[in-house]
């Protein structure tokens, strides 16, 4: 997949190129997400307007283009549905707008206490699978504009001619993104493939175009606070959404800011970027927008084109704020064919198509947890794909870690025998470790020298003394070596009868915090 994308450093004509692009491809995404929230079009292309703008100026990731989304707006729909039937036809545009503004509030607060940092525990299986799942879903998210459209209204398949020139325009897109880099690259090709194809249709060939959407002709955003009653009933109603849509933006937007690190080998700033999308999406809110976060399609599409900094998302929200104003007539006759040919080529740069060159390389556990995400990305929603992934993974983890707690006998006599153990003693293992030793039969004195292990958590703590408790039974004497200063405190105030030796060796790391008056944090 990353071998589509060369790294190179930005510069202002690529930004600004790449951003125009952009642009582009924003409005029939904005005008669909739109139509799946039960929306009008002008919310969801404010939203890509003031999302794609603020964090393009203070995000953590330059370079990275936000805008509504899919993920979000599924989750909307019933927010808007089930505030029409509480307060009537309209009301629930107007919770929308309140739930955002609270969404915006919950990132803010995730961004301030620097919780962005734990997108680090997503393992690369995970990321794998998300990226796959993610070209899967925008594939066929683009197999809609093979039906008629009139507006929301999406009919039959295309047939005869009409699919034919349909086809024909995204082949010629494909063609021109995919050679015009090998004459020149004095123009991003995904621009110069949409005015090529737009030339075409407006010389009169019969195709749809972004029009048949919806028209993208609006007036400036208007400040405007939600009319929602302020009060307890309103907030037990909202609160909910507002904490999935924040967590699902969260979660799409580090995501992505990983993915285009990983891309760009640089590295942005996850708080920041929680921080930036917190305050884009409270005054999206109050501008009536339907909210937002990263649009991977998007951002691939920006770094494809030579968009690396933040001039890159700034013109293609300023560029899409045009359109809004000034551009509709021109932007209504895009073919709809270039915009999907776009998005096809993006699929293509997605996929990790090296997942199948590691099938029989890797570890079965990744391939599943692979397959899993992917699978659950399609079917479900990109956060809950994400959460399940980690999820399985640190089952998996825990379950090899659980088999991994070997003893070696390093001295064997008719007084005493010593263990050299190694692994991790935690939840996961103590039962495997306490099944390894037989009290009855082992020598007077019994030494477990813990050089080679660490002790993580209190259940290897509480296996510990147990043990210690069934060689007393035995009238046998246990012995352990290389404790952590903090495992022979709390050892010794369980009031077990096990003798830790202190050596000038023994290891520092921390299962507990020990306060000064003695109590365990």
């Amino acid at each position: 997949m990353f071998d589509l994308f060369v790294k190179k450093r930005g510069n202002y004509k690529d930004d600004i190129l790449s951003g125009l692009t952009v642009a582009l491809a924003l409005v029939p995404e904005a005008i669909a997400f739109a139509f799946v929230a039960d929306v009008p079009p002008l919310v969801g292309l404010y939203a890509a307007f003031f999302v794609g703008l603020i964090t393009a100026i203070f995000g953590g990731r330059p370079g990275m283009i936000s805008g509504a989304t899919g993920a979000l707006a599924v989750v909307m729909v019933a927010l808007v549905q089930e505030g029409n039937a509480r307060g009537g036809e309209g009301a629930g545009l107007e919770y929308l707008f309140a739930t955002v503004v609270l969404m915006g509030l919950i990132q803010m607060t995730v961004g301030f206490l620097k919780l962005g940092r734990l997108i680090r525990l997503v393992p690369h299986p995970v990321m794998m699978g998300f990226v796959n799942g993610l070209a899967i879903v925008i594939f066929m998210a683009q197999l809609d504009m093979f039906k008629e459209r009139s507006g929301a209204e999406v009919g039959g398949w295309l047939s005869g001619s009409a699919l034919w020139v349909m086809l024909g325009l995204v082949t010629l897109t494909m063609a021109i993104i995919h050679f015009l880099p090998r004459f020149t690259k004095a123009v991003p090709s995904s621009l110069a493939a949409i005015l090529v194809v737009a030339g075409i249709a407006f010389l009169g060939v019969n195709t749809q175009v972004v029009g048949d959407l919806a028209s993208v002709q609006g007036g400036l955003p208007q400040l405007h606070m939600p009319h929602v009653p302020f009060n307890m009933e309103t907030l037990s109603f909202i609160f909910p959404y507002a904490v999935i849509l924040a967590a699902v933006g969260l979660i799409e937007s580090l995501m992505t800011l990983q993915l285009i690190d990983e891309l760009t080998e640089t590295r942005g700033q996850g708080n920041r970027e929680a921080l930036a999308q917190g305050a884009a999406n409270i005054v999206t809110g109050l501008f009536q927008g339907m909210g937002g976060c990263a649009m991977i399609g998007q951002s691939l599409i920006n770094i494809r084109s030579g968009g690396r900094g933040r001039t890159s998302g700034i013109v293609a929200a300023l560029g899409l704020l045009a359109f809004i104003l000034i551009g509709a007539p021109f932007i209504d006759n895009i073919p709809i064919a270039a915009l999907t040919g776009v998005m096809f080529m993006v699929v293509i740069g997605t996929f990790e198509w090296a997942t199948f060159e590691t099938i029989g390389k890797v570890p079965k556990s990744d391939m599943l947890v692979i397959a899993i995400v992917t699978g659950v990305t399609v079917y479900a929603d990109l956060a809950i794909a994400v959460l399940v992934g980690v999820l399985v993974s640190a089952l998996v983890f825990a379950w090899k870690s659980a088999q991994h707690v070997r003893l070696i006998i390093t001295e064997d006599t008719h007084q005493q025998r010593t263990y050299l153990m190694s692994g991790l003693l935690y939840f996961g293992s103590v039962r495997e470790f306490a099944e390894q030793f037989k009290p009855r039969e082992d020598p007077d004195n019994v030494v477990i020298d813990c050089r080679d292990t660490r002790v993580c958590d209190l259940s290897g703590l509480e296996a510990i003394n147990a043990l210690a408790q069934r060689y007393r039974k035995a009238g046998k004497t246990l012995h352990l070596r290389h404790l952590s200063s903090d495992c022979r405190i709390l050892l010794k105030r369980a009031g077990t009868l096990v003798t830790v030796e202190v050596m000038e060796d023994d290891p520092h790391y921390s299962v507990a915090r020990i306060t000064a008056e003695g109590k365990i944090e």
